[in-house]
């Protein structure tokens, strides 16, 4: 039995809590924030993300929270259908469902599933040291702690990762985006539908169910910056000027939403890396390959990597070793989702008149199967 320090208490930290204490371990979590709590998110949780959470114990725990999206299509802003796709076969392969959930609720049921006393609030991580016999992490309160071991789950903008990897900064995309969530009751939209529009001018809308009739929507312009201090001000009117014309139910979504619950954020990435093992030290989740989210996979790869992680610690008793073997599975897939979800961005994202109407010509020339092909990996059970 191991002693971890884990840094970060989102989606990735708590998921490897949960497989560190089901392999045996003992964990302590250390979050920077006073109070865990995401407003105004949904995330997808696919397949391969709610296979994950069967193999962590947490499946039945977070089901019932979400509902199931079978179905996904793309449109163009007019409402003409570009594609659309059943993901029911992949689904059945699996035996689990693509999931639409609150992130906030499945932060918060992964959190009420840990025993008392695991994770301590309020105490951002500032630096590590590898000693003798382990690993010690300094806090901004002066604290410190020590362990055998040290995983890095603190998002995006990783200090886990600053350390071993300065130069492995975050990504501009090119476009920023609005999220809100919604109560959609109702709209009457088609049980288990999600979809996404894309528009003219680098202009894309998406939505997804999420439970109890509530609706996760997102909207995507271009900007040639980041933090674009026009954007900055736009309020609920402003993107219902830029999404004028736009087809049901993307008009409805946006009446239904105030000003107080949009959240605005530039759409980054991490390009991906080399190793996410260092000797004592394993970066996971967005630390390691913080993606885009034009597939529907960050959460899920954060999931992903827990369930995998215990896979290595049990399949060997050499924690360092079982860090390498994760990294070793866990790299080629991760850095696909990443790549894949860049590249997709970016046509998603094509401002040209010409090459968007190439783009949706061709998106409604793809034959069916080639489409699910493309999707399947997705879906493959890690």
């Amino acid at each position: 039995m191991a002693h971890f320090l884990l840094i970060g208490g989102g989606i990735a930290g708590l998921s490897a809590a949960h497989a560190l204490l089901r392999h045996g371990h003992t964990v302590r979590v250390f979050e920077a924030a006073l109070e865990l709590r995401e407003v105004g998110a949904g995330v997808v949780l696919g397949a391969n993300a709610m296979c994950a959470l069967q193999d962590l114990g947490l499946h039945e725990a977070v089901r019932p929270h979400g509902t199931a999206v079978t179905h996904l299509q793309l449109l163009n802003q007019y409402g003409r259908l570009l594609q659309a796709a059943d993901t029911t076969a992949f689904t059945r392969k699996l035996g689990f469902e693509n999931v639409g959930i609150h992130r906030a609720v499945l932060q918060q049921e992964l959190l009420r599933r840990l025993p008392p006393g695991i994770v301590a609030l309020g105490k951002s991580f500032e630096w590590f040291e590898e000693t003798a016999t382990g690993v010690e992490a300094h806090f901004a309160d002066g604290t410190s702690a020590s362990a055998d071991f040290l995983l890095g789950a603190d998002g995006l903008r990783s200090r886990v990762r600053l350390q071993l990897l300065p130069q492995a900064t975050p990504r501009y995309a090119g476009y920023t985006c609005w999220r809100a969530i919604v109560d959609g009751s109702r709209l009457a939209l088609p049980e288990g539908e999600s979809g996404e529009t894309w528009g003219e001018r680098g202009r894309r809308f998406g939505y997804v169910p999420v439970g109890d009739g509530r609706v996760y929507w997102f909207a995507c312009l271009n900007s040639s910056a980041p933090q674009n201090s026009l954007f900055r001000s736009y309020r609920v009117t402003d993107l219902q000027r830029e999404f004028a014309g736009f087809h049901a139910p993307v008009p409805a979504l946006l009446a239904l939403t105030r000003d107080d619950q949009l959240l605005w954020n530039d759409i980054q990435d991490l390009k991906p890396l080399s190793h996410l093992a260092y000797g004592r030290v394993l970066l996971l989740g967005d630390a390691g390959h913080a993606t885009t989210p034009n597939l529907g996979q960050g959460a899920g790869m954060a999931i992903e990597d827990a369930a995998v992680l215990r896979r290595c610690l049990a399949q060997n008793p050499d924690v360092e070793a079982a860090f390498r073997s994760f990294e070793q599975r866990r790299l080629p897939r991760t850095s696909r989702v990443v790549q894949t979800s860049w590249q997709l961005g970016r046509v998603g994202q094509l401002e040209n008149p010409l090459l968007t109407l190439v783009r949706n010509t061709a998106m409604r020339l793809l034959p069916a199967a080639m489409s699910r092909s493309q999707m399947a990996w997705l879906y493959e059970e890690v």
